[in-house]
C-alpha cells in the first residue's frame, strides 16, 4: 500500500509539472509572437506610405522625398550571386568529404570541432577577417566580391554543419545496396546520398542565406558606404546593400525624422525578400519530400 500510495503521489508531481511547463513555454512563445507583432506594426504603420514605385525603382538621394533604393537592391543581389555558388557548393563539398571519405579519427574531429565554433563566431570577427585579407590583402576594397566573399565566410560553416546533418540521416541500407549493385563510392554519393539529403541541404542552405542577406555588421566593418548614386554594375563596383542602407537610415533620423519612414520601408522590402526565401525552403523541401 506505501509503495503504490508513492507511486501515485509521484505521478502527480510529474503531471504537475508536465502541466506547469507547458503553460510555461505556451506563454513565452505567445510573448515572441506578441513582441514581433508589435515591432511588424511598427514598421508597416512607419513605412508603408513610403513604399510606392519610385521608392523602388529611384537612386538614393540625400532628400528623403526622393531618395530610393533601386540600386540598393541591385547590390543585395549581386552579393548574393556571390555568395550563393561560393558557400553551396564550398559547404557541401566539405560535408560530403567528412562524412564520406575522411576516416573516423582525430583529425576528423578537430576539423569539425573547428567548424562546429566557426558557426558561433560574431559576425564582426568575419568582417574584421574579409577587412584583412579581401579588403587589404587582395585590394578588392569594398566592393560586391569582398562583400560576397565576407559573407560566405559567415555562413559556411553554418552550411556545412547542416549538410552533415543532412548526408548523415540517409539511411546506410541505402550505400550497401548501391555498392551490392556494383556502384563506385563516388557514384553512390551521386546517385543516392545527395538526392535523398537535398530537403535538407536545400533547406539549411537557403536558411544560412536568409541570414547573409540581412547580416549589417560584417558590411560595416568592410567599409561598404551608406551613399552610392551610382548602380552598381558588376562584382568590382562599390555597393550598398538593404540591411546598410536600414542601418545608416536609422541613425541619421535621429538629426532628420523622415530618414526613419525610410528606414522602415527599406525593412518591408528585405522582410518580404527573406520571407520568400524562407517560404522557398518550405516548399523546396515539401516537394523533395514528396519525391522520395
Amino acid at each position: 500500500y506505501f509503495r503504490s500510495d508513492l507511486a501515485r503521489r509521484r505521478l502527480k508531481r510529474r503531471i504537475l509539472l508536465n502541466v506547469v511547463v507547458r503553460k510555461v513555454f505556451l506563454l513565452s512563445t505567445g510573448f515572441v509572437f506578441l513582441l514581433l507583432a508589435v515591432l511588424l506594426f511598427r514598421i508597416a504603420e512607419q513605412g508603408i506610405g513610403w513604399l510606392d514605385l519610385p521608392f523602388l525603382t529611384g537612386k538614393l538621394s540625400i532628400n528623403p522625398e526622393k531618395a530610393g533604393i533601386y540600386g540598393v537592391i541591385v547590390g543585395s543581389v549581386l552579393l548574393m550571386l556571390v555568395v550563393i555558388p561560393v558557400t553551396v557548393i564550398l559547404g557541401v563539398a566539405t560535408a560530403v568529404y567528412l562524412e564520406e571519405y575522411a576516416p573516423r579519427g582525430r583529425l576528423r574531429n578537430i576539423i569539425q570541432t573547428n567548424i562546429a565554433n566557426l558557426a558561433g563566431v560574431p559576425s564582426v570577427i568575419f568582417g574584421l577577417l574579409g577587412l584583412t585579407v579581401f579588403s587589404r590583402l587582395f585590394g578588392l576594397g569594398s566592393s560586391v566580391l569582398a562583400g560576397g566573399l565576407t559573407l560566405s565566410l559567415l555562413v559556411l560553416p553554418i552550411i556545412v554543419v547542416a549538410s552533415q546533418e543532412a548526408v548523415k540521416a540517409v539511411p546506410n541500407e541505402l550505400r550497401d545496396a548501391s555498392y551490392a549493385l556494383g556502384a563506385t563510392q563516388w557514384t553512390t554519393i551521386r546517385r543516392v546520398v545527395l538526392p535523398s539529403a537535398l530537403p535538407g541541404i536545400l533547406t539549411g542552405s537557403i536558411l544560412s542565406l536568409s541570414r547573409a542577406i540581412g547580416e549589417t555588421a560584417p558590411l560595416v566593418v568592410l567599409g561598404v558606404p551608406a551613399l552610392i548614386l551610382k548602380i552598381p554594375q558588376g562584382f568590382m563596383d562599390n555597393f550598398t546593400a538593404l540591411p546598410i542602407q536600414i542601418y545608416y537610415w536609422t541613425l541619421d533620423a535621429v538629426l532628420t525624422k523622415e530618414y526613419a519612414n525610410l528606414a522602415a520601408a527599406t525593412s518591408i522590402v528585405l522582410l518580404v525578400l527573406l520571407f520568400v526565401l524562407n517560404a522557398s525552403a518550405i516548399v523546396i523541401r515539401n516537394r523533395q519530400q514528396r519525391k522520395h
